[in-house]
């Protein structure tokens, strides 16, 4: 899946609609009411789900890793832990035993198929993107956003380049652009244009729309693996 290509000139951060206080104002009251919501209602998936987790392999429930925030600053990023606790090692051995595996992991920073990381249970909520559901602390934390840009890896800055002055200004969110527009279908690439877009372009209508969508991904599965 492509995405048209963006304009990669400087950045000019008082056009930047994402971070005009009016907007952020307007964006985190928004995100809180519903973010208040949700935790209610996905409170007893929680529950069920740290139990089968707790149950299906060795290892904590969540997971934590430091991802990059706004303000050039870290956070630990919180998921329900899909991976077995030597995933790594795992991942290491698996890449160089297959030169195509290796190819797509260089690619999308991903596999879509055989990720030896990966245990039973953690096939199943990431089918379902149900391991996301921990970030609802991150956003309680103050730390993500309910859709923003994407939680990158303090590993993946030099390869965002020169994109990263932008991005680095508004807080990663949940959701966003680049998971209502092919997810992990799309190139690592892609993601970063998909970002600078949402940047440059935000408005609480495309929150809304993204939030919607999002919706419709979960329920289709689309690029979900």
């Amino acid at each position: 899946m492509c995405v048209s290509r963006l304009s990669i000139t400087a950045p000019d951060f008082n056009t930047l609609e994402a971070t005009k206080p009016w907007n952020k104002f307007l964006k985190s009251v928004f995100e809180f009411i519903l973010g208040l919501f949700l935790s209610v209602v996905l409170l007893p998936l929680f529950m069920a789900i740290g139990i089968f987790i707790k149950l299906s392999s060795r290892g904590p429930i969540l997971y934590a890793q430091e991802r990059m925030s706004d303000g050039s600053g870290t956070f630990k990023f919180y998921k329900f832990r899909s991976m077995y606790v030597d995933s790594e090692d795992r991942l290491k051995k698996y890449l160089q035993k297959n030169p195509a595996a290796l190819e797509e992991w260089e690619k999308f920073r991903k596999l879509k198929n055989n990720d030896p990381r990966v245990t039973k249970i953690g096939k199943i909520i990431r089918r379902f993107s149900l391991d996301e559901l921990p970030q609802l602390i991150n956003f309680f934390k103050s730390e993500m956003s309910l859709v923003g840009p994407r939680p990158y890896l303090l590993e993946e800055k030099d390869i965002i380049g020169q994109s990263y002055p932008m991005i680095s200004r508004v807080k990663p969110g949940i959701t966003g652009l680049w998971q209502v527009r092919g997810r992990n279908l799309l190139s690592f690439k892609d993601r970063i244009l998909l970002d600078e877009y949402y940047i440059r372009n935000w408005s609480l209508w495309l929150d809304i729309v993204i939030l919607l969508k999002t919706i419709k991904v979960l329920i289709t599965r689309e690029g979900a693996y």
